[in-house]
């Protein structure tokens, strides 16, 4: 342990911890933007100078603590000297807040709060940049925003393992730009969005699809409907000040249908659906020799990392479509039949906490009978903007229920939000399926939490099955290297993209701690405890809709409708 003081405080911290995180433990903010408690140091904005024992300035990220330390934070040399690097980082910011995606949630505004500073108080500035990068469907980048922290190329190289984004040139020129100045488009990046949790501003956010979904709507023409996914149900209320794990599907439900959707469904249903065809496909691989490990391809961020870093791993996918494109699949074929519309007058929106969904629905290979499953998606964020734009007190709104048919889902379904919940819930309908017994505990406590990978055994008729639950790309490449050596006896593998799953997905309310993740999760378990029916096979709607129109699970028109290829995008 060392002691220090700071600001006349002693405190004793951990040799090895920081001045800005010594500092925390007595309740003092150093100002920072750079720093992120999930990242390595970097040291690159500066503002978070404070005073030494001797008068000099040290970096409060950077400089590790020592014994009979002194440290100021306050001093008038100390606010003078970050107010004067906030100021330099404001004559190269684009600062039409109002703007902005991230007004009234950036960082940077936060400091010139805590500073005092305004537009008024600062020469005009003149931004040189970049034309924003708007050509893909799911993430724009706004140059003129960028101050240069480096959190972005940090989490894409460090904790996804993409390495699209790199610092280049030196001086006033510094910039994070994607390699070889391309595009995003014309990377590897997969749109899982974790540049977008991690940035400070707003230099990076998702294509809004908002403006699209209420033309929609307004459109006499056409039937408009929207699933909801289950992370999305408990992070929704951090953007109306509710406390992080808030259950709000009541809310939601009776908010989108005030703004003018003709039915609310929930994608839980769909999610039982794709464990079913998932269950069914390792179970006809474990019997006919197929391809092991199965790897699940419920995200989209992992799809695109696979195609674009293991094009010759691709056989090991599972061939299910995603929740989001199972809905849409049935939305326009079973769904438009039923209500007898023709499948081009449905528009079938999604919400989602991924900004990767938006590329999935653009994919050529989502449609059905010609018709793509889904419309339009939008993030968690943008339901959040949706919602306040027509003016719902969504705090204190009267809960609805979600519409039939599409309304009954397991608790199996609601914790394919949650890193591990693929998994369990694959796991509690094929073991059934397979030994035709009740399991006695549903819970499969070994594949939760947030470890980057998990691992268990299960038996199953006397058969050890291996399986191994991951999230984050980065934790991906190490299994997926395990598989390419012959390694892995692993039967079933799932993989997230994102930390924590879709609860840390990149469309989210952007979270501070990991804290919050974990309440999400916990909010999870707790729809999946409190469910009548928990386990896939067991929903009686899914039960109907196999009887009425799919026929037998991973027989041909589930194929033709719920399943598809993929194919490498290597650049």
């Amino acid at each position: 342990m060392v002691n220090l003081i700071i600001d006349n405080k002693e405190v004793q911290v951990p040799k090895g911890t920081t001045i800005i995180e010594a500092a925390k433990k007595i309740h003092i903010k150093i100002p920072s933007l750079c720093h992120h408690p999930d990242q390595t140091v970097k040291g690159n904005c500066r503002i978070c100078l404070v005073e030494n024992d001797w008068g000099g300035l040290v970096a409060a990220c950077s400089t590790k603590v020592s014994e009979g330390m002194k440290i100021k934070t306050n001093t008038k040399f100390v606010r003078d000297t970050q107010k004067g690097v906030l100021e330099l980082i404001l004559a190269n910011h684009n600062q039409d807040c109002l703007k902005c995606d991230r007004n009234g949630n950036c960082e940077l505004q936060d400091l010139c709060e805590r500073f005092n500073i305004s537009n008024n108080s600062l020469d005009e500035n003149i931004v040189e940049a970049h034309e924003i990068d708007d050509f893909n469907c799911s993430i724009v980048r706004d140059y003129s925003k960028c101050i240069k922290c480096g959190r972005c190329a940090d989490v894409c190289r460090d904790v996804q393992n993409v390495d699209v984004l790199a610092a280049t040139n030196r001086g006033a020129e510094y910039e994070f730009i994607p390699r070889f100045d391309r595009k995003l488009h014309e990377t590897e990046c997969v749109f899982c969005g974790q540049c977008i949790k991690v940035c400070p501003v707003g230099a990076i956010y998702e294509k809004s699809s908002i403006d699209k979904v209420l033309t929609a709507i307004d459109d006499e023409q056409l039937h408009v409907i929207v699933q909801i996914a289950p992370a999305v149900r408990v992070s929704v209320g951090e953007l109306f000040n509710l406390e992080p794990g808030s259950i709000t599907e009541g809310q939601i439900v009776s908010s989108l249908k005030r703004i003018g959707f003709e039915k609310v469904f929930d994608t839980n249903f769909t999610a039982d659906l794709t464990i079913i065809e998932e269950g069914y496909e390792l179970i006809d691989r474990i019997t006919n020799g197929g391809k092991l490990p199965m790897i699940t391809s419920c995200s989209p961020g992992w799809i695109n990392y696979i195609e674009g870093h293991g094009e010759d791993l691709l056989e090991h996918l599972s061939t299910c479509k995603s929740p989001q494109q199972m809905f849409g699949a049935i939305s326009k074929t079973y769904y438009a039949e039923k209500l007898g519309i023709h499948p081009s007058k449905i528009f079938t929106v999604s919400i989602m906490p991924c900004t990767a969904k938006k590329f999935e629905a653009n994919r050529e290979e989502m449609n059905s009978y010609g018709f793509p499953d889904v419309d339009a998606v939008l993030t968690t964020r943008e339901l959040g903007r949706l919602i306040k734009s027509q003016g719902i007190d969504f705090a204190n709104v009267e809960e609805e229920e979600f519409d039939a048919p599409f309304g009954i889902a397991s608790g199996a379904g609601a914790i394919f939000g949650a890193s591990g919940g693929v998994m369990e819930a694959a796991l509690r309908s094929v073991y059934e399926i397979l030994t035709k017994e009740e399991l006695e505990k549903l819970e499969f406590e070994e594949v939760r939490g947030m470890h980057g990978i998990k691992e268990a055994a299960v038996n199953i008729n006397g058969n050890e099955i291996k399986i191994a639950v991951v999230h984050g790309l980065g934790n991906a490449k190490k299994v997926m290297e395990e598989i390419r050596a012959g390694k892995s006896d692993y039967t079933f593998v799932e993989i997230m993209g994102c930390t924590g799953g879709c609860i840390g997905g990149g469309g989210q309310p952007i979270e501070k701690t990991r804290e919050t993740k974990q309440k999400r999760m916990d909010a999870l378990y707790t729809i999946d405890s409190d469910k009548e029916h928990r386990s896939s096979h067991k929903n009686p709607t899914i039960i109907k809709l196999y009887e009425e129109f799919l026929g037998e699970p991973n027989g041909h028109k589930a194929h033709v409708l719920l399943h598809t290829t993929y194919k490498g995008r290597k650049l």
